[in-house]
């Protein structure tokens, strides 16, 4: 299975979902293999953790989300792609991280004001050569994630991932932009 399944076969609300284009590289980035222990920490809609739970059939996928309607809708798209090996923690991240096995991937979707404890403790949590992918909007979420990554000896990559749909206007066709999204990889070196 290649990742980037369309935005339109998830169960979606008000709650934001990564787009298929961002998903996709966000997947990639996260160099899964089918017994990778993944977590998805503010995992909103659950798009990125059900693509894992289906890329890791013989691993495990731990989707956080504080957010009730968000948890939900996590129910619901787990059900819909029918992943048993994706499990809804309905908390706050990084509470109880501690709790579950090791992880080789973290995504980190969103922080709720809380980068830097959320970045530590998954860290700590990280298997070696384990890896954490952020998905970030702002360029000051990028720049705290890049001096975390220098702080703790990290190895850091990013990317700014840029995607236009088009879209019929009358009769014509336009590109339509989306917002950039940086893409930052921190490796926790064996």
């Amino acid at each position: 299975m290649a990742p980037g399944i369309p935005d339109d076969c998830f169960i979606r609300g008000p709650v934001p979902m990564t787009k298929e284009e961002i998903r996709a590289v966000v997947l990639a980035k996260g160099k899964l293999f089918p017994e990778a222990v993944v977590y998805d920490l503010g995992a909103g809609t659950g798009s990125i953790a059900v693509e894992a739970a289906l890329l890791v059939p013989r691993g495990k996928v731990f989707a956080y989300e504080k957010n009730p309607a968000a948890v939900a809708l996590i129910e619901q798209n787990k059900e819909r792609f029918r992943v048993a090996n994706l499990e809804v923690v309905h908390r706050e991240a990084p509470e109880g991280l501690e709790n579950l096995p090791p992880a080789h991937t973290v995504f980190v979707g969103g922080s709720g004001g809380r980068l830097e404890e959320i970045l530590q403790r998954s860290l700590a949590q990280l298997r070696p050569g384990g890896r954490i992918v952020m998905d970030a909007v702002t360029v000051e979420t990028l720049a705290a994630v890049l001096r975390f990554a220098g702080e703790q000896g990290l190895a850091a990559d990013a990317v700014a991932v840029s995607v236009a749909r088009l879209e019929r206007a009358g009769r014509y066709h336009l590109w339509k932009a989306l917002n950039p999204v940086h893409i930052i990889t921190l490796t926790l070196e064996v």
